[in-house]
């Protein structure tokens, strides 16, 4: 998503600096989509717009915080989500790197499939909500805290992907894959 339209909207903090380090490599040898690591620019452009959104209401109002502050905290909890989810995939391609058979598993394959899946999602609850925080300020066009368009190039991942004919396709290897035993199976 960084580099579109979102990418030349004026006041924009750009935080994207391409993919985190690894998603090439996983995605020249394993198709792997570097969407999940291109949407995280506007995710956190959002989430920092609802964060000075937040600031500049409270300092307004004396310390009080806004009943946005909520949805503010919703942001960065899934945001945390979704650079967790981006990072234990990466850790588990670094793992098995230079593991042809493991890298061309069914489990390993799924997660990567499923990756695409939660990372578009997750991106799309963390703009809703940072828009949420900034109420009718972050759904202007035309203001500081306008969130918008950050929300509307979101929204294009899981339709682009297909996120349903992805579930769609991989419902069999999920069904053949064995479930974890533990927390760190």
């Amino acid at each position: 998503m960084a580099g579109g339209r979102a990418a030349a909207q004026p006041g924009r903090v750009d935080h994207h600096h391409g993919p985190p380090p690894g998603f090439g490599r996983m995605r020249g040898q394993h198709q792997v989509d570097a969407q999940a690591g291109e949407q995280l620019g506007d995710v956190l452009a959002a989430v920092e717009r609802a964060q000075l959104f937040i600031r500049k209401a409270a300092r307004g109002a004396g310390g009080q915080l806004p009943p946005g502050a909520a949805h503010f905290t919703a942001a960065k909890m899934t945001l945390a989500k979704l650079r967790a989810v981006i990072t234990a995939n990466l850790d588990a391609y670094a793992a098995h790197e230079h593991d042809e058979r493991a890298l061309s598993s069914l489990d390993f394959q799924s997660s990567i499939n499923l990756l695409k899946v939660e990372a578009s999602e997750l991106a799309v609850d963390t703009v809703m909500s940072a828009m949420r925080a900034c109420g009718l300020s972050g759904y202007r066009n035309d203001g500081d805290f306008s969130i918008g368009r950050l929300l509307r190039d979101v929204l294009s991942a899981p339709i682009m992907i297909n996120n349903e004919r992805i579930l769609a396709n991989i419902s069999t290897a999920t069904l053949m894959s064995a479930v974890p035993a533990s927390l760190r199976d």
